[in-house]
């Protein structure tokens, strides 16, 4: 005795596969769908008995088919679309295993579903991840339905919906659109594709927020593109990724880390030269708490920005901030980066003032140099010192550069630099900060004129 469940495709007899015409030749008996019948009877053999029940009786179809099974007999169980798929084969297979005093040989045939089918229509919707999720609630719960559409629209897949809408369930539908329509563009674009392959096949192109349910009835599948599907012409096309892979070189994975750090800023207060500045900060510690920590005045960026391209002299703190500055453009532009700490007169000055080494290297580098860049990415002292020669009136610098980085005297040494409203600077406000920030802020200063010409550009 044998059994097969066998999906007939969507409904033109071009679309029924040959191993499915196969099968139906051979049986002996098939049961169905009364309505499926007009799409497989040129393939039956004659005398094939053919047995056909309503709609809503699937559990008999299944438990009749099983009854049906004897020895010498093929029994065939048809569906349309692919049979696996809401279908009939898991409750035939149901049933059979409650009939465990029958050995049915069993088989499913696979047919084209009408996911499939719409998808060969519509030219190209399916080049990505998708699902497919059916809005009947009869046998599964309305909760269940609601965290897979939930999951669906989140996670950005194309989306097909099975049972979308009849005269008695036509809210689902609009409760569908209202979930994807809080995580999916309005122009998320929809096609309704009713009765697929058959003679009154007809495709209706629109969105997601014009979607029209109406014109949605249990002969239509509804099909959701993602946040990459496009129409071209009369077809719906998501790229699988072919022309925007992945960043390979240095330059394009900078580039898309850039691009995706800007999409996620929230702060609308900034200046696009500062934004930029947190974007590179952002970019060298991975850090998004440097937007709401960032601080600047008297528009910094732009006057550095000058003033390195003019071949103007930047000093440090430590030497972590001087390899931290891109050699690319301190070639460039001759600019000089320099850093005493390592200078032979700062221990002796150090011992004589009682002086932490990066305090007395800054007060060396004030005297030499008073109108540099200064930069500062470790010693809280050091700013110190320069905050003391500011209100002094010993240095007119370019700017000051503040984010010391610790426990001690880091936090009090930038709110003394904000209290001088004479200088232009950048700090990071509260504890954190580092040689590496600082070297991205002034990274940031050099690259201003690129960044406004890039795609990523404000």
């Amino acid at each position: 005795m044998k059994l097969s469940v066998v999906g007939i495709g969507p409904g033109d007899k071009d679309y029924i596969l040959p191993i499915a015409q196969q099968v139906l030749s051979e049986a002996d008996i098939v049961i169905g769908y009364s309505y499926y019948f007009q799409f497989i009877e040129h393939l039956l053999k004659p005398g094939c008995e053919c047995i056909g029940k309503e709609l809503s009786e699937e559990e008999a179809r299944a438990q009749l088919a099983v009854e049906r099974c004897e020895d010498g007999k093929h029994v065939a169980v048809i569906s349309s679309g692919d049979a696996g798929i809401y279908a009939m084969a898991s409750l035939v297979y149901e049933y059979a295993r409650l009939s465990a005093n029958k050995d049915i040989e069993l088989q499913t045939i696979p047919g084209i579903s009408a996911f499939i089918a719409s998808a060969g229509k519509l030219g190209a919707p399916l080049g990505h991840d998708f699902c497919c999720i059916s809005l009947s609630d009869l046998m599964t719960p309305w909760s269940t339905i609601e965290k897979r559409i939930l999951g669906a629209a989140t996670g950005d897949f194309v989306t097909s919906i099975y049972n979308p809408r009849s005269k008695k369930r036509f809210w689902q539908l609009e409760r569908f659109r209202e979930i994807f329509l809080q995580h999916r563009s309005p122009d998320t674009p929809v096609a309704i594709i009713r009765q697929i392959t058959r003679p009154a096949e007809q495709i209706t192109l629109t969105t997601l927020e014009k979607m029209d349910t109406s014109l949605v009835d249990m002969f239509s599948l509804v099909m959701i593109g993602n946040s990459q599907t496009y129409t071209f012409q009369n077809f719906l096309v998501t790229p699988r990724g072919y022309l925007s892979r992945k960043p390979q070189t240095g330059q394009q994975i900078q580039d898309e880390s850039f691009r995706q750090i800007q999409q996620q800023l929230k702060r609308t207060d900034l200046h696009p030269t500062d934004q930029w500045a947190v974007i590179r900060c952002i970019h060298s510690t991975a850090d998004f708490e440097y937007e709401n920590l960032y601080e600047s005045s008297l528009e910094a960026m732009t006057q550095w920005n000058l003033y390195l391209k003019q071949g103007g002299t930047i000093v440090t703190d430590v030497t972590m901030v001087q390899a931290g500055i891109t050699k690319a453009f301190t070639q460039q532009y001759k600019t000089q980066v320099i850093c005493y700490l390592n200078d032979p007169r700062v221990e002796e000055l150090s011992i004589q003032e009682e002086l932490t080494r990066s305090q007395a290297a800054m007060r060396i580098a004030t005297e030499e140099h008073p109108t540099a860049l200064f930069v500062v990415g470790n010693a809280p002292t050091a700013l110190f010192e320069l905050c003391d020669q500011l209100i002094d009136q010993k240095i007119k610098p370019a700017g000051i550069i503040a984010a010391p980085v610790g426990f001690v005297n880091v936090v009090e040494s930038k709110l003394k630099l904000k209290a001088i409203p004479t200088v232009p600077y950048v700090l990071i406000k509260g504890q954190k900060g580092g040689s590496n920030v600082a070297a991205s802020i002034v990274n940031a200063a050099f690259t201003l004129d690129s960044f406004y010409q890039t795609d990523t550009g404000i």
